[in-house]
């Protein structure tokens, strides 16, 4: 084992010897090296005559670039885009977004958590999860209702083995009775469980009530205090897109910080949804946890650890697109604007709410419960998805998505209000082509 890594493990031990544990075999040999990193860095600081360590081109003491790319980067220059960006991230951009979820979550005051690493979009950040924290066999409990590229990063790519859980109990909420079950039995057979919460959830645009949260909360840390290793893993993808008064404004991560020295909280969000750069591609991955005394070395250790990872893995996120997030995050008007984009998807959930409230349609479906997010879900009575949704493609133009043997999902995100009658009105039809007019 590389003599730096070890140290990181000494460090992460001497904090929470539980986190220390929790690691897999590769996260235990993780470590950022110092090399040519850390000799070009001493160089940025003293090198004050000539300074030839830095893996790029420059003319004139400036970065080297061609004008055809920087004439589309109007007031951005050729040293905050096209340079390489530090593995961590920019620190700017870490220490604004580590900010951000203190105001964005108020459970968190008081609590200590690291500095986000930056990743190549949240997907980027559930493989350099998976990679510092699981082992081929490990197991991660999920619901039965989830993003399948969970299982390609998660089992086809790291071995582990997904465990699963009805998502909605029959009164249409979080079903806690085979969450605590699932999760009590794989926490009987492993000394060290998984278990991945998505909120506002993809496929079904689901949040959990505060009430659920405070419950799921409990249920953990009960695990935790009978000595299994609890790594929850909280991707907030569609964090703030919450549409009804019930669901939880927060995310769970500031529940699950400091809850027992046997849980750790791993927080996974990014610019993607909260500020609409899809494509930019950048994610955060964000520890919290409990530890003996100060936090900060322990936090530092694992900060290095997962850079190292990003380094191994891809070298760094875009610095074009960590400028671009957080020259906008710096912008007075972006508080107005995302207001603004809120009310807009929030007026399309709604209209979908009024409009499946129909009884016309229950014959044909019943409608998974939503209540924020890009999605939401039907339950078909009387046909099977894959047929339907090729069905309506091929006679109506209409594009779902289909998901197991009866489940469809729609994303409301990506149509205007006006298309939403449009839409459930042409599936029915579709539906009474395939039965033959018999919908029930």
């Amino acid at each position: 084992m590389n003599p730096l890594a070890r140290e990181l493990n000494e460090v992460i031990s001497r904090g929470n010897p539980a986190i220390e544990a929790m690691l897999s075999q590769v996260g235990r040999q993780l470590f950022f090296p110092k090399g040519i990193l850390s000799q070009s860095a001493e160089a940025k600081e003293k090198a004050h005559r000539i300074n030839a360590t830095i893996g790029i081109a420059k003319e004139a003491g400036h970065t080297m670039c061609f004008g055809s790319v920087m004439d589309n980067l109007q007031g951005i220059r050729a040293s905050q885009s096209l340079t390489y960006a530090p593995s961590f991230g920019l620190p700017g951009l870490r220490q604004r977004w580590r900010d951000d979820l203190y105001v964005k979550n108020p459970s968190l005051v008081g609590q200590t958590v690291s500095l986000p690493v930056v990743t190549c979009g949240i997907t980027h950040a559930i493989s350099i999860f998976a990679d510092v924290w699981l082992d081929p066999g490990d197991v991660v409990l999920l619901p039965d209702m989830m993003w399948g590229n969970y299982n390609m990063i998660m089992n086809v790519r790291g071995g582990a083995r997904l465990s699963h859980y009805a998502l909605f109990n029959e009164r249409g909420g979080f079903n806690l009775e085979a969450f605590e079950a699932a999760v009590t039995r794989e926490a009987q057979a492993n000394p060290k469980i998984t278990v991945l919460l998505n909120c506002p959830q993809n496929p079904t645009g689901y949040t959990i009530s505060a009430a659920e949260g405070d419950a799921i909360a409990a249920i953990l840390t009960r695990i935790a205090e009978k000595g299994t290793h609890v790594m929850v893993v909280l991707d907030d993808a569609y964090f703030g897109l919450f549409y009804e008064k019930e669901t939880l404004k927060e995310s769970l991560f500031a529940r699950l910080c400091g809850r027992h020295r046997n849980l750790l909280a791993i927080k996974l969000d990014g610019g993607t949804k909260e500020y609409f750069i899809w494509g930019l591609r950048i994610g955060f991955i964000t520890y919290g946890l409990q530890c003996n005394g100060d936090a900060a070395p322990l936090y530092e250790a694992l900060e290095k650890k997962t850079a190292g990872c990003v380094r191994g893995n891809i070298s760094n996120a875009s610095h074009l697109s960590q400028t671009l997030l957080l020259h906008a995050m710096e912008d007075p008007r972006i508080a107005m604007e995302k207001q603004e984009k809120f009310d807009i998807l929030k007026g399309r959930a709604l209209k979908v709410k009024a409009v499946l409230a129909d009884d016309k349609y229950n014959a044909a479906w019943d409608v998974y419960p939503f209540n924020s997010g890009y999605f939401m879900c039907l339950k078909l009575k009387t046909v099977e998805a894959e047929p339907l949704r090729v069905h309506l493609l091929e006679k109506y133009g209409v594009g779902l998505i289909a998901l197991g043997k009866h489940d469809l999902r729609v994303a409301f995100s990506c149509i205007e209000a006006d298309q939403v009658q449009e839409l459930f009105d042409t599936v029915l039809q579709g539906i009474a082509d395939l039965t033959g007019g018999q919908l029930g």
